[in-house]
Order: structure tokens, then sequence, then C-alpha cells
């Protein structure tokens, strides 16, 4: 099997600020990591290969410290890792994006066909969960998302069967492979890095391609050219008020907040009439 896992490095968003002027959000403000669903995916890909045998290829676009992101991709035991790095890429929403990322595993494919494309179920600091089915559509394979567990690979059948969440419980699917599947947190746990894994991570220098490195790219698909999205405004939502502590006994307690209920009722009515 050879597996290729989408990665992206982000901003850590318990930590990050937005910028009060720009109303941008302050990426140095936070310190840059794995994505941590894509952490997950990347686990996945190597428990598959340590059943069936094969190989697992990271592939990530960013500027060029998301190497580090690759880094703790080959921690966690994937074998390559690839990095798209081009002011090209620039301002790429998740059009732009799923693009580039299919020019780069069209590139791998070349090289050793595909059995699967993993990612996570999306990135923490944009929150669309577009990036893999949208990549999955160029390739035109089946995409399948909120992947929750993998049942079973047939490999001389070209097949997969899948646990996904959906709202009530979750559903079984089979598919012909290759196919793009995007996964959960709770497809598995993270394991601690082994110490061979940390030490090859620390000396592993990943492969860096330009545009000029990808085969027949239509560069007004790339970048800010390539992308009919954008993000006008971003602001972090207002402080709410000070709580009011109601005291007394349960009789008096619920008279009390009744009649708050009913004054900010009559306050929101008024607003809504002018």
């Amino acid at each position: 099997m050879h597996i290729v896992v989408c990665v992206k490095q982000v901003p850590d968003t318990k930590v990050i600020k937005v910028n009060p002027k720009t109303n941008t959000l302050d990426r140095s403000s936070a310190p840059a990591i794995l994505n941590p669903y894509d952490a997950h995916a990347v686990e996945e890909a190597v428990r598959l290969k340590e059943q069936h045998g094969g190989k697992v290829t990271v592939l990530s676009m960013g500027p060029p410290q998301a190497v580090k992101a690759i880094k703790k991709c080959v921690e966690i035991g994937a074998d390559e890792g690839v990095l798209i790095s081009d002011r090209a890429f620039a301002g790429a929403d998740t059009l732009a994006t799923s693009y580039a990322l299919t020019k780069a595993i069209e590139k791998i494919q070349k090289k050793e066909p595909i059995s699967l494309v993993l990612c996570g179920k999306h990135a923490i600091d944009g929150d669309t969960g577009q990036v893999g089915p949208g990549i999955a559509r160029r390739m035109e394979i089946p995409p399948i998302t909120n992947v929750i567990k993998i049942e079973n690979v047939d490999n001389k059948e070209s097949k997969v069967e899948i646990r996904r969440k959906i709202e009530n419980g979750y559903e079984i699917i089979q598919s012909q492979t290759p196919c793009l599947l995007t996964v959960e947190k709770e497809i598995n746990e993270v394991a601690y890095s082994p110490m061979p894994n940390m030490i090859k991570a620390a000396r592993y220098e990943p492969t860096v391609w330009t545009v000029a490195d990808l085969d027949d790219v239509d560069k007004q698909q790339l970048g800010m050219k390539g992308s009919p999205t954008i993000v006008g405004k971003m602001w972090p939502p207002a402080k709410s008020e000070g709580a009011k502590l109601i005291e007394g006994d349960a009789k008096s307690q619920v008279k009390e907040l009744v009649s708050a209920v009913l004054e900010k009722r009559e306050l929101f009515a008024q607003k809504g009439g002018k």
C-alpha cells in the first residue's frame, strides 16, 4: 500500500489572538503546530502500513517553516514528506489549495501508485472541511468523510470498508480504492513516538517543490488568483456582561428570574420595533 496523507501546519488556536487593528489572526501570537486532526490521519496511515505493509508519504502546502509539521509526521512514523512552497500559493482558499495539492499528488503518483489519500476532518484554523473532498473531486476518486474506523482493507480486490460518523449514529461504507478519507480524532489515539523515530525526524529533510516542479499547472488556479472566496473581516466575540446572582428561597428565586426574563424580552421587543 502507498498512502498519502495531506497535512497542514496551523497556529495553536488555544492561544492565538486577533489583531484589533487589522481584524486578522495574529499568527505570531501563537506557536505553529501540526493540525491535530491531521496527526490522527498520519497515525492511522502508519497503523495501516504496519498491518498491510507499504509506505506513508505526507504532503503539505505552506511556507518554508512548514517542514516542522512534516518532521512531526516522520516522528509519528511516516516514511517520506513533501512540502510544496512558493509565493504563487499565497492567499489560497480551499479551492486553490485543493488544486495545488492535487497537482503534487499527481506527481507523487507517477513515481508510485497511491492506494489511499487521508486527510484530517478539517484544519482548526479554517474549520471548513473542504480541501479533502476538493482533492477527491479533482482526482475523480470517491471521498468518504467523518471516518471513525477503517474496518477492513482488501488490497487484492482494491476495496476498503470503513465506518463513518453520521448525525444519529454511524454507517458502514465499502469503496473501491484509491479513495480519499477524512478522519475524526476518535479514529485512534496518537501514540508516543519511539526514540528511533524522533532521531530520524530530527535528521530528516523533506523534499521541497515549487510551482516549477509540478506538471501542467494552470497558474490562474493558484493562490489569490485561483481563490473566489476571501475573509472580509474577523473579530473576537464580544465579552458577555457580568452575571447576577439570584439569592433567597426557591419561590423568590423563580419570581425574580421570571421578572428578569420578561424585562429582557420587553427590551428586545422594543429594539426590534425601531
